[in-house]
């Protein structure tokens, strides 16, 4: 007996393009309906840009060492729990 689910095969794969020109950004829109594949698109807008400036000013800190170290045994305590 053929399920459905048996069917419908779901892959791992993800693929990301990075269309430069509307021309583009029409074709694969086009071939994936063509196809029935899913899709969804996503512009680089994704992370608010004070989030990304907060990340970018931890990061070169965590490089520069300016870090706070708690020690596993004094983790309790350092939360407060």
């Amino acid at each position: 007996m053929i399920t459905t689910s048996s069917i419908l095969m779901k892959t791992q794969e993800i693929f990301i393009a990075h269309p430069t020109t509307d021309e583009q950004v029409n074709a694969l829109k086009a071939f994936m309906q063509a196809l029935k594949i899913k899709f969804e698109v996503s512009s680089d807008e994704s992370y608010k840009p004070d989030f990304v400036e907060k990340v970018l000013i931890s990061r070169q800190q965590a490089k520069d060492g300016k870090v706070t170290r708690v020690r596993k045994e004094d983790l309790k305590e350092f939360l407060g729990i």
